[in-house]
């Protein structure tokens, strides 16, 4: 974050700040003085509020005085704490002076636990927000929600509508390994058919074909998937078979 775009003064004005909000996207500023010191935050819902109670756009911003923040040398675990509010969705974060030095977004927070990264509170990972809003990918099976995005694993939840499948497919570089959470099916594995049930573990070994089938007529086939490798890209999806005609394109 680029932090003079979220930083507004306490003599600003209320139609200053609010097209300082309309700039970032994000619906709220840090109120500081001008010696950086913050002194509070205010919202989007804070202005129209006090508009609606008879402020005018000229007057000088008000803000609380009462916010959740964390100072530079807290713990991640402190971050986390914040988090699990469904209130709060930033946290400032402040140097001893309590001046601000960065700001977590929530959405920032969950793309670091989703991707595993190293926890450094004065450099953070640049995170795109919409990596998290569109973690729920649909196909012609059904869908799958990643977990878990590190270097040597991944980790998703599966769902496979009734009567669908998965290609028949292996990878070069990762193996997988499978538990079905819910539902009833089968997995071909290689010259193996594996009943596909409730608690059943699936070890899916580098450039063994594979492929499962949800043959229940009403409900989802659901399992977890955890991939290990150095190499988790589309392109080492190798299809032999595809109920939807994908056999040259990605899953």
């Amino acid at each position: 974050m680029k932090l003079e775009n979220y930083i507004v003064y306490d003599d600003s004005s209320i139609l200053e700040s609010l097209k300082k909000i309309d700039e970032n996207k994000k619906g709220f500023l840090v109120v500081c003085n001008k010696n950086k010191k913050v002194l509070g935050i205010t919202t989007e819902g804070d202005i129209r509020r006090s508009l609606i109670k008879g402020s005018k756009v000229e007057d000088t911003i008000s803000f609380s005085e009462k916010y959740i923040f964390i100072k530079d040398n807290d713990s991640f675990l402190s971050l986390f704490e914040c988090f699990k509010s469904e209130k709060i969705n930033f946290v400032p974060i402040l140097n001893q002076k309590d001046e601000l030095v960065n700001i977590v977004s929530k959405k920032q927070f969950h793309g670091m636990l989703l991707k595993d990264m190293e926890y450094n509170i004065k450099s953070l990972p640049d995170i795109k927000e919409n990596e998290i809003d569109s973690e729920i990918f649909e196909r012609p099976w059904g869908f799958y929600k990643s977990t878990l995005l590190a270097k040597h694993v991944q980790s998703k939840i599966i769902t496979v509508f009734p009567n669908e499948e998965l290609s028949l497919q292996k990878h070069r570089k990762r193996e997988e390994h499978w538990i079905v959470i819910k539902g009833e099916g089968k997995i071909i594995l290689e010259e193996s058919i594996i009943v596909a049930e409730q608690g059943r573990y699936v070890y899916i070994p580098k450039g063994s074909k594979h492929k499962v089938i949800n043959t229940s007529t009403k409900e989802n086939l659901i399992f977890a998937e955890v991939q290990l490798g150095d190499y988790f890209g589309e392109d080492d999806i190798i299809r032999y078979e595809d109920k939807y005609g994908r056999v040259k394109n990605e899953i």
